[in-house]
């Protein structure tokens, strides 16, 4: 399995792409094709029939996927910040941003 730098809840900054400057919530990381849904960004429309989860069928907004590497996590500050990896006093692996050298949440 692949190690990305985001992860599912994070907020991150779309920096590239017709949805460029805007920012959003994680809604899940799809590693295999290295890519990311944002809650708001890069909505589609699909047409869908009648089933039980949508009786009348019709058209529906939802979400698509964007590459990760068209994102940036921001930091507290709601600054994109490149991400790395350390390892805390107790051995364990984290993110910080690389500009501050604060950890990451």
């Amino acid at each position: 399995m692949k190690k990305l730098h985001i992860k599912k809840g994070d907020t991150v900054y779309v920096n590239a792409g017709n949805d460029k400057g805007k920012t959003g919530k994680v809604l899940t990381v799809v590693p295999d094709k290295d890519r990311v849904i944002v809650e708001g960004v890069n909505v589609i429309s699909k047409h869908t029939k009648p089933n039980a989860a949508h009786p009348q069928g019709g058209i529906i907004k939802q979400e698509a996927g964007i590459h990760i590497s068209n994102v940036q996590l921001m930091d507290a500050a709601g600054k994109p910040v490149k991400v790395g990896y350390r390892f805390d006093e107790t051995g364990k692996k984290v993110r910080y941003a690389k500009t501050t050298g604060e950890e990451v949440k």
